[in-house]
């Protein structure tokens, strides 16, 4: 996992479906999907929040974290969102790296994200690994989507006290 594909808003680009079909070239496979290289490494501070966000815009922070308003709306709508659909949390993320460093959060994330089979990386998008999932991958038609006997929401946020 590459620190540099952690987004300001969050969002772990190393196991999104656009950066993993990407890096595996899936479309060359037959699997018709968008790519994408990161936000960071595409020079796009974040792809949900940034037109909403003068700090972003400005390069004022490098993390939503470090915002005084944290968790703005647009961040906590977003997080409801991938909560409910992709098993992960921005919020989550975000509290982590400030909590515990960088560092401590990528390697949380390696360990929860591992293929058991081969050892790449899961999809959050859709519960796949592209190094050994490509044929289950190819036969759906949501690519960015978890079947719904794998769809399990993460628990409700907690109040931190």
């Amino acid at each position: 996992m590459k620190e540099k594909l952690i987004a300001p808003c969050g969002m772990n680009c190393n196991i999104c479906a656009a950066y993993l079909g990407a890096k595996h070239d899936v479309n060359s496979e037959g699997v018709r999907m968008r790519y994408c290289a990161g936000c960071r490494s595409r020079k796009s501070p974040c792809a949900f929040l940034k037109k909403k966000c003068d700090l972003l815009i400005e390069g004022e922070v490098e993390y939503c974290y470090e915002c005084k308003d944290f968790p703005c709306d647009r961040l906590s709508s977003i997080d409801e969102r991938y909560r409910k659909r992709f098993r992960m949390s921005e919020i989550e993320n975000l509290t982590c790296i400030r909590e515990r460093g960088i560092n401590a959060f990528l390697r949380a994330e390696r360990k929860k994200w591992r293929c058991p089979k081969c050892g790449g990386f899961i999809s959050c998008h859709n519960g796949l690994c592209f190094d050994c999932d490509l044929d289950k991958l190819k036969s759906r038609k949501n690519k960015y989507t978890w079947d719904r006997a794998e769809r399990t929401p993460l628990p409700e946020k907690r109040e931190r006290g």
